[in-house]
Parts: C-alpha cells; structure tokens; sequence
C-alpha cells in the first residue's frame, strides 16, 4: 500500500504564502499521478492540481492558476504545493491524494490513497 504524509499547513494572513508537502512511501512506484484537493466547511472537495508519474502532466484548477503551483521531487517521491496570494476564500483542509491508472485524474473518487490533511486558514 501507500502512505501520504502531508505537511505544511497552518494560520496565514491574506496575502501570504504557504508551502504544502506530501511524502510518498510504500508502493510509490506504481502511482499514476499524485493530486492536491481541498475542502472548505460545507463545501464539497474540489481538486486544485495534479501531476502525472508517466507523462509528467500538470494541471492547476484555473482559478488558482498562478498563484498556486504543483510541484514534483521524484528523488524524494513527494510533491509539494506553493501557495501565494492566499486568500481567506483559499481556507479550508488540503489533502494530498494519489491514484494507480484507471479513470478520470479530474475526478477525486479515482485517486485510490489519501493523507488524513492539513488544515490552512487564511485571516483577512
């Protein structure tokens, strides 16, 4: 099996920066993509970016394109999230996610192993 250790959340002022990690360990080896969704209270979780082992895709949700970005050290099989620009919108619990082959990588029910997340709160 997988296991996704997530780091780096926490308490931040609008206009601030964070910087989200996951480690991968176990069977990282057959991991198709490796994703980051969060979910704020009441709202259903959404996925903000992923990137894929085999063609090294990337996607960023477009409403966070450019201040958020997906990262990847294969060395260290752990991908990270850079955060700028961070908004009160932008708080919520942000989990790491990562899939084997099979469906949608849009989609959060394909992604087959989960981190338990971290929570980021932005103040105004």
């Amino acid at each position: 099996q997988v296991q996704l250790v997530e780091s780096g959340g926490g308490l931040v002022q609008a206009g601030g920066s964070l910087r989200l990690s996951c480690a991968a360990s176990g069977r990282s080896s057959e991991l198709y993509a490796m994703g980051w969704f969060r979910q704020a209270p009441g709202k259903e979780r959404e996925l903000l970016a992923f990137h894929t082992n085999y063609g090294h895709i990337t996607y960023h949700k477009n409403s966070v394109e450019g201040r958020f970005t997906i990262s990847r050290d294969d060395a260290k099989n752990t991908i990270y999230l850079q955060m700028r620009s961070l908004k009160p919108d932008d708080t919520a619990v942000y989990y790491c996610a990562a899939k084997r082959p099979g469906g949608s990588d849009y989609d959060s029910n394909t992604y087959n192993y989960w981190g338990q997340g971290t929570q980021v709160t932005v103040s105004s």
